[in-house]
């Protein structure tokens, strides 16, 4: 199955390479004067620590430019929310390159929980699939790590989660939950609320209407309210909070 899934997801990279992102492009280095291009294609003004490639057979993992990015904006960020935990890769991440006093709080729905998953009306059966293909980790990568105690492991359906708590006080978070329309939907809304002034809210897997489907459209849609940018050379679309 997984195999079969590469394969059709290498087609439709393919099919989709000529596309335009209705979100407008930026560079990496536009967001920042201290990143200049490296071998990843740019470089912060200290080290970041950096997990790459291997991603446990996860699908829709991140990339070593996206992992390197995540790592970076860490740096800055002292409350750091993150829906979808999947493997822990990037609460690992964000933990270790955050300050020491940092919190990094990340949601997921536990393998046992499936059955209060809620699909939209609107949401494709393929996504609904690949989330709950997801939830299936009971470990995590930041499990037993010494940045382990900076994090906050929450468990549950995220339409069900109750934001007020984390109401404008977020410096960054990061959406990355189920991709379903409705999902991205209730994700987004919740940490448009959640995000601090001069915060920055992260978007992964904007790839085009064929693959994440409900990340584009609700993307696409957005950006006609928001000042949106899609990373050029990832499938990170960001945001980024005006200070009040």
């Amino acid at each position: 199955l997984f195999h079969t899934y590469q394969r059709e997801r290498k087609k439709r990279k393919a099919r989709k390479q000529s596309l335009p992102h209705p979100v407008a492009d930026i560079n990496p280095e536009e967001l920042a004067l201290d990143l200049e291009p490296d071998e990843y294609g740019f470089k912060p003004d200290a080290e970041v620590i950096f997990l790459g490639t291997p991603s446990g057979g996860v699908y829709g993992g991140t990339s070593d430019r996206e992992t390197w990015l995540l790592a970076y904006f860490a740096k800055k960020s002292k409350q750091i929310f993150e829906f979808g935990t999947c493997t822990g890769k990037t609460t690992y991440l964000f933990a270790r390159n955050s300050p020491g006093n940092a919190i990094v709080t990340t949601l997921t729905l536990a393998p046992d929980d499936i059955k209060n998953y809620k699909r939209g009306k609107d949401d494709l059966e393929q996504d609904t699939k690949n989330a709950l293909m997801e939830t299936c980790f009971t470990a995590f990568r930041y499990s037993g790590t010494d940045v382990e105690g900076k994090v906050r492991q929450y468990y549950g359906d995220s339409k069900n989660f109750n934001e007020t708590p984390f109401l404008n006080i977020c410096d960054l978070v990061f959406i990355d939950g189920s991709h379903a329309y409705s999902y991205v939907c209730n994700d987004s809304e919740k940490a448009l609320r959640m995000i601090c002034p001069g915060g920055i809210t992260l978007w992964h897997d904007y790839r085009g209407p064929d693959e994440a489907a409900g990340v584009y459209r609700y993307l696409n849609e957005l950006s006609s309210r928001l000042p949106l940018r899609h990373i050029r050379g990832t499938s990170l679309v960001i945001y980024c909070k005006d200070h009040q």
